[in-house]
């Protein structure tokens, strides 16, 4: 396995484990809702601490449920990471043609230096 293919499947289990980890050990089964949203936790710590606190403005738009927020969260994540790929792919892709490019003109020219005739 090379050097490469190691550090991948590290990488991949560390991800696993960071997503298989809180389940299994029952983080936040002390919780009405264990796996709340930052923002839901957010509203939650401000309202303890001010409770007559009124938000500066409201959203745009305003889902119907949770679940359709969570689909909005998804599809946002999805198109996020389609974009990152498509870039990094690009980066990639240009690169091998630039060596292709490279090794071939190289080839090229050093087919254009050797004498035919020995």
């Amino acid at each position: 396995m090379s050097r490469n293919a190691k550090i991948n499947a590290l990488l991949l289990l560390a991800v696993a484990a960071l997503a298989v980890l809180p389940l299994a050990l029952g983080l936040g089964d002390h919780k009405e809702e264990p796996f709340a949203g930052s923002d839901a936790e957010a509203e939650t710590a401000i309202t303890e601490i001010e409770p007559d606190y009124e938000p500066w403005f409201s959203p745009l738009y305003e889902p119907p449920s949770g679940e359709v927020e969570s689909a909005l969260f998804a599809l946002q994540a999805a198109l996020g990471a389609g974009v990152l790929a498509y870039y990094f792919g690009l980066r990639r892709g240009r690169r091998q043609g630039k060596q292709r490019a490279m090794a071939a003109a190289e080839a090229t020219s050093m087919s254009r230096d050797t004498p035919e005739g020995d």
